[in-house]
């Protein structure tokens, strides 16, 4: 049995080791870099990664598909840069994939989110499951940002947690928020979806309400008083966003 891993890449050189390194476990490591400026090519080499540069265009679902098509693993492992593999996750996926039976086509795992040195165990972070692992030729990544892996067959779920680190300065934060708000705003568009005012007031409201109070997001103190706002500006953002794209294009 081999295991293939990808991971998705754009100027990650402060993170891009530490995740290769929860890799190293893998047969083959693909990276499939946007263009980056910095290091993270030199340093994915380095760890004897295949390097592939492919600029992403909007799209989260192609680059993770291209991917997939450059891997020659019976299983294949997604991982984002600022993802990391721990050691009990690692040494359960392998256990999990010598022994796994014919009917079972991918594995879901737990997401906890990493914030300034502080593990957000609830919220909306605590009870993030996300479909990481396929058998090759099962699976298929879908839509252009918060992209979903649709496997054929059985979906199992590991114990473990994969850990997201996303302890980076807030302006690179706030960013990144930015830029997937534009992105998920025009798939939802793409999906249909129409803008409102009550969508802009009160989903991001009712999102942290949910987030802080009945998810019990409050249980991590500062950092999840400040997680709950972050995820609700992405949503204020991105149906904001929605509506003047509708106004635009009418």
């Amino acid at each position: 049995m081999k295991i293939s891993a990808v991971v998705i890449t754009k100027n990650e050189e402060e993170k891009i080791e530490r995740c290769l390194k929860g890799l190293s476990f893998c047969d083959e490591v693909v990276v499939i870099d946007d263009c980056s400026t910095d290091k993270t090519i030199e340093l994915a080499k380095k760890y004897k990664a295949q390097v592939f540069e492919r600029e992403m265009v909007g799209d989260f679902s192609q680059q993770r598909n291209f991917g997939m098509e450059k891997c020659s693993g019976d299983w294949i492992v997604f991982v984002d840069a600022d993802e990391e593999v721990s050691d009990e996750l690692r040494e359960e996926i392998v256990e999990k994939l010598l022994k796994v039976s014919e009917d079972v086509s991918g594995y879901n795992i737990r997401r906890i989110d990493s914030f300034f040195g502080k593990q957000i165990k609830h919220g909306e972070s605590g009870n993030i499951y996300l479909t990481r692992i396929v058998k090759t030729g099962k699976g298929v990544w879908k839509r252009r940002v918060h992209e979903t892996l649709s496997v054929k067959g059985k979906v199992d779920l590991l114990k473990n947690p994969l850990i997201h680190n996303k302890s980076e300065d807030l302006f690179r934060l706030v960013s990144r928020i930015n830029l997937q708000s534009e992105l998920h705003a025009k798939a939802i568009y793409e999906e249909g979806k129409k803008s409102s005012l009550v969508k802009i007031i009160a989903w991001p409201i009712g999102k942290f309400i949910r987030n802080y109070i009945f998810k019990l997001g409050f249980l991590d103190g500062l950092a999840g008083f400040v997680f709950a706002m972050l995820i609700s500006m992405h949503s204020f953002l991105s149906w904001s966003e929605l509506w003047l794209r509708q106004k635009h294009l009418k």
